[in-house]
């Protein structure tokens, strides 16, 4: 493909995203076709000759959309938000035209430098501690990582390092490995999956806590499994507070679990990757009280600031014991500016992999076409739209809230028994013209709904709502007469049937 075929495949491929995106709400949400559909649609081996690009868009759009889960679409209210934007989708472009891999300076100083003052401009409108800043007098900083998950990994192998450290030093006589097969770190019952995961692959024993009635750990049960652990022989690490859970988007209690970890010498990191961006609105700014005394703290960009992924941004209070613990120097890596100062780091002692894409690129242009206040009116919309969501639940005598609109989160569920609210998202689901997932919450099962399109609108909401009480109401009339085929078959009398209600433990739900 040369230049000029590149300027027609890429204007007509921009039209498609935009005609993709203007009209996304026609798509069902989820896909309709089952696994392995793609591998009878397409040949078993790459073309032997050079196919032409205007064959490549109607398979797109024939081929590939059918088995797409549209996230972008005002009916997909699953999981929490996935970042996108029109200044984003550019920067994105920009980056993988230039192509660098900036893992240290010299491979690119515009690469780096550009991610040091983004994460400034972020760190400064989230209103994180000065302690955070590339630019402050000490030794903090930011840097872009993949993922939340990724983000929380390195906390932990940074933990993991800087306490053999600490214990060897004033006990040299130990050895390492009976050290590190010691250590153990915590987090709430209600934290992500990720850190589970990540715990293992870091090789560290996890301790999920029971989180209180508001699903946040607190401060009284955490010291409680310190010093339990520590009667044990083991070594506390690490403690994973999460600001934003993915079920009910609770926030553990920073405010007390940062002290203890202060007082232990315990590493703090902070999961804030949905609810985090929301602090650069100042009236959530509550949710960071405490977070002065986190090591670490990681926000994803590509969920709530309409960047697209990967975006996840990553600050350290002291990068010392990062790159003590993630330094390993070659010859070929080394260049005649290596005296490093924290305004042009060479990140690839700052993450896990060697190579990194210019993901600043994207950052910047979505900062700067949107603007602060942009940004915030769209953190506040979609927080708006959930609490029109809870509106629209209240009045509907059939359902209940389980937790108030949290951010852009809504938790409900039908009256009654689990039974019917599992039927209900079961049939939601495979309609497949809305996407919601389900949590538990004090033993009940709920249905989560999170505004997530930065597209969706009130009527989208009142849309969804509205599709959701006329499936509950099917599926009342259908077990209905279900259960009166039951009643029926055991010879009760048509009178008898028809004052049964279709109930539940603590309701009754009258029958027309």
């Amino acid at each position: 493909m040369n230049s000029e075929e590149f300027r027609q495949f890429g204007k007509r491929s921009v039209d498609y995203v935009a005609d993709y995106l203007d009209n996304i709400r026609d798509r069902p949400v989820l896909a309709e076709v089952k696994p392995g559909y793609l591998h009878k649609l397409l040949p078993k081996e790459m073309p032997t000759t050079p196919d032409h690009w205007t064959q490549i868009l109607p398979d797109v759009e024939n081929l590939i959309m059918p088995g797409i889960t549209h996230w972008h679409s005002p009916k997909f209210n699953a999981f929490y938000p996935t970042g996108s934007s029109y200044p984003s989708i550019i920067g994105e472009m920009l980056s993988a035209a230039i192509g660098c891999i900036g893992f240290n300076w010299m491979a690119s100083p515009a690469c780096t430098e550009l991610e040091v003052i983004v994460l400034d401009w972020l760190a400064k409108a989230l209103g994180l501690p000065e302690c955070y800043l590339n630019t402050s007098d000490g030794p903090g900083g930011g840097i872009i990582q993949g993922s939340a998950s990724e983000a929380t990994l390195v906390a932990l192998l940074v933990a993991k390092e800087k306490t053999v450290d600490y214990v060897k030093e004033f006990h040299p006589e130990k050895r390492e490995a009976d050290i590190k097969g010691r250590l153990v770190a915590y987090a709430s019952d209600q934290s992500n999956s990720s850190v589970e995961k990540s715990s293992l692959h870091a090789s560290i024993t996890i301790r999920l806590l029971p989180a209180d009635e508001n699903g946040s750990l607190r401060g009284s049960t955490l010291v409680e499994a310190i010093d339990k652990d520590i009667k044990e022989g083991l070594i506390p690490c690490c403690v994973i507070a999460t600001l934003g859970s993915t079920g009910t988007c609770a926030f553990d209690r920073l405010d007390e679990l940062g002290v203890i970890c202060n007082e232990k010498n315990i590493w703090l990191h902070v999961d804030a990757a949905y609810a985090g961006s929301a602090c650069i609105c100042p009236e959530y700014r509550q949710m960071l009280n405490g977070i002065q005394y986190a090591d670490s703290f990681d926000i994803n960009p590509h969920k709530w600031l309409l960047v697209n992924f990967d975006c996840s941004t990553m600050w350290f209070k002291d990068t010392t014991p990062l790159i003590s613990a993630f330094s390993v120097d070659r010859i070929y890596l080394k260049h005649d500016h290596e005296k490093q100062n924290n305004l042009a780091p060479d990140f690839r002692h700052w993450q896990i992999p060697l190579g990194r894409r210019f993901r600043a690129l994207k950052l910047w242009f979505t900062l700067r076409l949107y603007g602060l206040s942009g940004l915030q009116s769209h953190i506040r919309n979609q927080c708006s739209l959930a609490q029109y969501f809870e509106t629209l639940v209240r009045n509907d005598a059939l359902f209940e809230i389980v937790r108030p609109a949290t951010l852009g989160l809504v938790c409900f569920r039908a009256k009654g028994e689990d039974s019917f609210s599992i039927q209900l998202l079961d049939r939601l689901n495979k309609d497949g013209n809305l996407y919601m997932v389900a949590a538990h919450v004090d033993g009940k099962y709920v249905l989560r709904y999170c505004v997530c399109s930065r597209l969706t609108e009130p009527n989208d909401v009142e849309s969804s709502w509205a599709l959701i009480t006329k499936t509950a109401r099917h599926l009342l009339k259908e077990n209905e007469k279900a259960a009166k085929g039951v009643l029926f078959l055991g010879g009760e009398s048509v009178s008898e049937k028809k004052s049964k209600t279709i109930c539940t433990k603590d309701e009754h739900v009258k029958t027309e």
